[in-house]
Parts: structure tokens; C-alpha cells; sequence
């Protein structure tokens, strides 16, 4: 048996932690720079509030409705995460986190241990909740794939109540019948229209389709999902979730900047971002996109990108900042007040599979990187940084609704008075 445990509204739930005198108010969490909706508390959801939405556009029906605006605090999410995370691992011997808000956990050993999956379910939920006050969905299935069908049953369906169990095929239809074919676990954008022009438009008509016929006409993996659907286990996680094939870290500036040294600050920033996404799916950058630009709504439009071809292919963060280093004369021009930058990785190689070059001495830097990982990874990201990305970074993303870093800074922690 399999679960999966995923979070209400993880952002927006995240930020009730700490407050309770929003905890019974709609909240919407906002993107970076406090652009779009992201995330929309199940109260804000049944005002009509949709995600994605610019914030200017439905500013006014938010304050007209008493909506809390937060904007994204990171450092928060990050650690109830981690203490979620934590949590989930003690009701398992084998689980994987699969995102910032699920886990799956796999029963493989357990046997008879279990008597009833809906009771553990209920007692998963109520150890989170208790402990980090995060309301959570819990979905069991005979496979990966309907456990995930089963958490979207738990979360989003009428008739459940945080937790669904699908123990065999009888039991998953009703759910899969009611289940859109774009929530299926694995189905993209692009899939989804080309099943919905086939008539195929949930899982349980996609689970009545013939393997062989999916694969020729989409891939293994969607086979396999049309297998799991079926109750025959075939698909793991890591399958799912495949390595990305380019990596790119972009963002608009919280003030406009003018001058070299603040570009060359960011786009190092970035630079260090993509390099450490490298490492996390051990992947080496082979090569590297650097640009930067204006506001398209400027008077003259201004947008430079280079493109940076490494030798040997890399993750070390001091390689990539000196291939910023290298182009950045390139980019900057004098006068332009620039309103974006980024750095993408568009060339990835597998470092299992390098090949070495026999004249260049290697530049990937092992043990300097797993070093500097480990110190960000157990005090926090930005603990150490190379020099060239600066302290004071003044073009940070605006966040004009940040909640307290109740976990992360000392001067935001929790007062109890008594």
C-alpha cells in the first residue's frame, strides 16, 4: 500500500501557523514581487478568488471582502516543511518527499500491522496538525498513482474527509470517474488537451484505454500510468519526477538598477541558484544563458542575453560566477535602468555519464561544494555565499506583506505573555 500526504493550501495555511487571528479569515498568498495570486486558503476559495491572478487586477475585491494578503515567506514555509516532513517520516519505514508540501509513504513491510488504513489516516493528520498546525489531506492506494488520485479525493471531493483509501479497482472507480484527466498524476497541459480531443476527459476513461496504444502515442511513462490506474504497480516516484532538462532562475527587481556592480550582484545570486539545483538532480551545466533587461514598457526596450559555453561541464558556483563575470561587460549598457535578469543552465549533462576531457584540468569542485551545501543546508540558505553575490542586495523582490520569519529570526520569534 501507498500513501500520500499533501498539505491544504500549503502557503496559505502556512501563514495561520503563527497567527491565529487569521486562522478563521480567507488568505491569498501572492507571488514575487507581490505580482500574481499563488495561493488561495480553502475560505478565500469559495469567494471565487482564482490563483494566478495579477494582484492589481482584483486588489479592490480582496479588500472589499476582508481578504488577508500575505506575500511569499519562504524562510517560513521552508521550515514547516521540514518539521511536516519530519513528522510523516515516523508513520513509515519507507517514505519519499516528493515537494515542499507532499510525501509519499510505501507500506511495504507492514503487512497485517494496519488494521485500518482510514483510522491511521486520521491519526497522520492529527500528529500534524497537533504538532505544526498544517491541515493535511492523506490518500492510500494499491499504487503511487491512485494514492495520488485518493489525496486529491480527500482534499477536493464531496463526500471525504481528509482521507480516501482505494484498496482495489471497485473501490477507485467512483473516485476516478469523478477525477478531471488533468489531475492525474504524471498528465501535463500538452497531454491533457491531446486525451480531451479523444473524448477522453478522466481518469477512469483514461484507465479503460490500452496500454500499448498510450505508449505509442505519448511514452513509457504514461503506459505505466495507465497500469497504475489499473492497480498494477509499475511507476515510481523518481520516474515521475525526472531530472530537469534545463534550469533557469529569473526575477523582476524591487527597485530599478542602474549601475554595474548591483547587476553583477543579482545575476551571481542567480548564478549560485542554478548551480545548487544542478548538484540537487546531479547534473553538470555544459552551458549557461546569462541576459538582463528593461521593462518591455519602457520608452526604448533594452534585453541582452549571452550565451556561455563551459569547456568541461560544471555545478561548482564559483565557475558560473566567473563566466558572469566574463560576459557581464557585455550586457551592462550605461543609462538603462534594468527591471530583470537571470542565469539559466539550457545544457545538461548527467554526472554519472561525464565524459572527462584528457587536456583541461577539471572544473568541478566536489568537496568544496558539498561543503558549502552542508553549512546552508543545516543554518539556512545565504549562510555562505561567494563574495561577488554582496550582503546588502538592494534589488531584492519586494514584499510589501511579509509575515514575521517566526522560525528563522530572532527578532520575529513568538512573545508569550503569561
Amino acid at each position: 500500500m501507498y500513501a500520500l500526504i499533501d498539505a491544504v493550501s500549503f502557503y496559505a495555511s502556512a501563514e495561520k501557523v503563527f497567527d491565529p487571528s487569521i486562522r478563521n479569515k480567507p488568505v491569498v498568498v501572492l507571488t514575487n514581487n507581490d505580482g500574481c495570486i499563488c495561493a488561495v486558503c480553502p475560505i478565500a476559495r469559495k469567494l471565487g478568488i482564482p490563483k494566478f491572478t495579477p494582484y492589481f487586477k482584483i486588489k479592490h475585491f480582496l479588500q472589499k471582502h476582508g481578504v488577508v494578503v500575505r506575500s511569499s515567506n519562504y524562510e517560513l514555509y521552508a521550515d514547516l516543511s521540514d518539521k511536516m516532513m519530519n513528522i510523516i517520516a515516523r508513520y513509515s519505514d519507507n517514505y519519499y518527499v516528493y515537494s515542499i508540501d507532499e510525501a509519499f509513504l510505501h507500506f511495504k513491510n507492514y503487512g497485517g500491522l494496519i488494521k485500518d488504513w482510514y483510522q491511521y489516516g486520521h491519526e497522520i493528520r492529527r500528529a500534524i496538525w497537533k504538532e505544526t498546525k498544517l491541515p493535511v489531506g492523506v490518500g492510500y492506494g494499491i499504487t503511487s498513482t491512485l494514492a495520488k488520485a485518493a489525496n486529491h479525493a480527500a482534499k477536493k471531493l464531496n463526500g471525504y474527509d481528509g482521507v480516501a483509501v482505494i484498496e482495489h479497482i471497485q473501490s477507485g472507480k467512483a473516485i476516478l470517474e469523478r477525477m478531471d484527466i488533468s489531475d492525474v498524476w504524471g498528465v501535463g497541459q500538452k497531454i491533457t488537451k491531446r486525451l480531451k480531443e479523444q473524448g477522453i476527459n478522466n481518469a477512469h476513461q483514461l484507465s479503460l484505454q490500452s496500454p500499448k496504444a498510450i505508449r505509442k502515442q505519448f511514452s513509457v511513462v504514461m503506459e505505466r500510468t495507465v497500469n497504475e490506474l489499473n492497480g498494477i504497480s509499475c511507476l515510481s516516484w523518481e520516474e515521475v519526477k525526472e531530472p530537469k532538462q534545463e534550469i533557469f532562475s529569473t526575477r523582476s527587481f524591487g527597485q530599478r538598477v542602474t549601475n554595474i556592480y548591483t547587476l553583477k550582484s543579482a545575476l551571481a545570486t542567480h548564478g549560485a541558484i542554478v548551480a545548487r539545483k544542478a548538484r540537487q538532480q546531479s547534473s553538470l551545466i555544459k552551458k549557461l544563458l546569462i541576459f538582463a533587461s528593461n521593462s518591455p514598457y519602457d520608452k526604448v526596450y533594452y534585453k541582452q542575453a549571452i550565451g556561455y559555453r563551459f569547456p568541461n561541464a560544471t555545478d561548482s558556483s564559483c565557475e558560473i560566477a566567473s563566466a558572469i563575470s566574463q560576459v557581464l561587460a557585455n550586457i551592462f549598457l550605461q543609462g538603462v535602468q534594468f527591471y530583470r535578469c537571470g542565469v539559466g543552465a539550457i545544457q545538461l549533462e548527467s554526472r554519472a555519464y561525464q565524459q572527462p576531457d584528457l587536456f583541461l584540468p577539471s572544473n568541478v569542485h566536489p568537496q568544496l561544494m558539498n561543503c558549502f551545501d552542508s553549512i546552508n543546508d543545516r543554518y539556512g540558505q545565504g549562510t555562505l555565499q561567494l563574495g561577488c553575490e554582496g550582503k546588502i542586495k538592494t534589488w531584492q523582490m519586494k514584499r510589501h506583506f511579509l509575515s514575521p520569519q517566526y522560525t528563522s529570526n530572532w527578532r520575529d520569534i513568538p512573545k508569550i505573555r503569561c
